[in-house]
C-alpha cells in the first residue's frame, strides 16, 4: 500500500510523532522513550539543547534536575556518547557500532592500543568510576589528528569503548563525565542483538519518532534521519520520490499549538526534510561571523499549528536576569493571533528560565 499524503497531512504526522501537537505529554522518561534520544550539546545561549527539547514538550513543569536524576540516580535513562537515551535502545545502538566495519584508521588505532583498552578496564574494575582526567594515558600509538583531538587519547579511547559497550558513562561533574564498567550502570537484563536485528529495530524506532522520513539519503554526521524499509510507502504532494510513513499516525485528528524549538530539535534537524515538508530554511549560525548571520547566534525555530513560521533570535543574560529578544524573524507574515501566541511562548520560556523578557 502506498499512502498519498498532502503536505499538511505529512507535516501533522511529523509534529504528532515529535509530541509537538496540542496534547502535551506529562512524563519525562516517556518523552525520551518516544523521541528515542536527546542530543547533548554544551551551547547554552538560552539553555542546553536537551533541556529546551524537554521544555518544548513538557512545559513549565520540566526541571533540568529531573533529567539529571533520571540518568544518574533512577537509571531510567542512560547517557551515551553525545546523547541521552532510553535503556531499551542500548543493545541496538551498541550492536550497530560493534558489528559494523569501522573506518580503517580507527580499526588500526584500536588494534594498536589493545593494551591501553585493557589498562582502562582493569583500573575501573579496581577503582570504580573515574573522570577521564584521572585515567592514565598508556597509549601505544597516539590518536592521529591535526585538529582539536590531538593528545586526547584517553577521551578518544573511552568514547570508542563506550560506543562498543565496554564502558559506560555513569554521571557528570560539571561538563566532565564519570566512566565505569557497564554492568555497574546499565540494566542487567538487556539483550544482545546482531547487526541485522539492530538495524531493523533502530529504523522502526526512528520512524516512530519522526512519523515520516526518507528511506535513505546522503550521509550526515550524528544520528541518521533515514529509516530503511520501516513503516509503509508514501508519496507527499509537491515533493519528489517516495517516503516511509508510520501507519499508526495516518489519519489521526490534529490540533496544533505554538512552540519554540532547539536548533537541534529532530523536527527540523534534517534540513532537507524540513524544507520539503515545511518550506523551512534553517542553518545554525553560531560558527558564522556576526555580520554574516541572518537569524542569530542560536536562533530558535518557531512552530505554529502545523507550520514552521520563523526564528527567535534571543539570548539569556544571567547577570541581568533577562531573556534578551533581539528579533523575531517572520518567514510568513504573522497574524495578530500568531504574534500573540509567539509572545506568550516567549514569556513562558522566560518564566521557566526564571528571568524577565527584554527587547523586541
Amino acid at each position: 500500500m502506498v499512502h498519498r499524503l498532502r503536505q499538511d497531512e505529512a507535516r501533522r504526522i511529523a509534529i504528532h510523532a515529535q509530541l509537538l501537537d496540542a496534547a502535551r505529554p506529562t512524563g519525562l522518561v516517556d518523552v525520551v522513550e518516544r523521541l528515542t534520544f536527546l542530543q547533548i550539546d554544551p551551547t547554552a545561549a538560552i539553555a542546553p539543547s536537551a533541556d529546551l527539547v524537554l521544555w518544548s514538550r513538557l512545559g513549565a513543569s520540566y526541571r533540568p534536575a529531573d533529567l539529571t536524576r533520571a540518568v544518574e540516580t533512577d537509571r531510567t535513562l542512560v547517557e551515551t556518547v553525545a546523547y541521552i537515551r532510553s535503556p531499551r535502545d542500548l543493545p541496538a545502538v551498541i550492536a550497530e557500532v560493534r558489528d559494523a566495519e569501522p573506518h580503517p584508521s580507527t580499526r588500526a588505532w584500536l588494534e594498536q592500543n589493545e593494551s591501553f583498552r585493557r589498562d582502562i578496564l582493569t583500573l575501573l574494575e579496581k577503582e570504580g568510576r573515574l573522570l577521564s582526567r584521572d585515567i592514565p594515558d598508556t597509549n601505544v600509538v597516539p590518536w592521529p589528528s591535526s585538529g582539536w583531538t590531538n593528545n586526547r587519547n584517553v577521551t578518544k579511547m573511552l568514547e570508542a569503548m563506550a560506543r562498543r559497550g565496554h564502558v559506560a558513562i555513569s554521571g557528570r561533574k560539571g561538563r566532565q563525565r564519570y566512566w565505569d564498567l557497564p554492568e555497574r550502570v546499565h540494566p542487567a537484563e538487556l539483550p544482545t542483538l546482531d547487526l541485522d536485528a539492530a538495524v531493523r529495530l533502530r529504523n522502526e524506532r526512528r520512524l516512530a519518532a519522526l512519523g515520516i522520513a526518507r528511506s535513505a539519503g546522503p550521509q550526515i554526521p550524528g544520528e541518521s534521519p533515514y529509516v530503511g524499509d520501516a513503516g509503509e510507502a508514501a508519496t507527499v504532494e509537491g515533493t519528489p520520490g517516495t517516503w516511509r510513513v508510520h501507519p499508526a499516525y495516518v489519519g489521526l485528528p490534529f490540533e496544533g499549538r505554538t512552540a519554540l524549538l532547539s536548533p537541534f530539535d529532530r523536527l527540523i534537524h534534517d534540513r532537507v526534510r524540513a524544507e520539503q515538508l515545511f518550506g523551512f530554511e534553517y542553518f545554525l549560525e553560531m560558527y558564522k561571523p556576526r555580520e554574516k548571520r541572518r537569524w542569530g547566534y542560536f536562533a530558535l525555530p518557531v512552530l505554529h499549528d502545523d507550520r514552521l513560521v520563523g526564528k527567535l533570535d534571543a539570548t539569556v543574560d544571567r547577570k541581568a536576569g533577562t531573556l534578551v529578544v533581539n528579533a523575531v524573524h517572520q518567514d510568513v507574515r504573522f497574524t495578530r493571533a500568531m504574534t500573540a501566541a509567539v509572545r506568550t511562548e516567549i514569556e513562558d520560556l522566560a518564566g521557566w528560565l526564571g528571568v524577565e523578557v527584554t527587547g523586541v
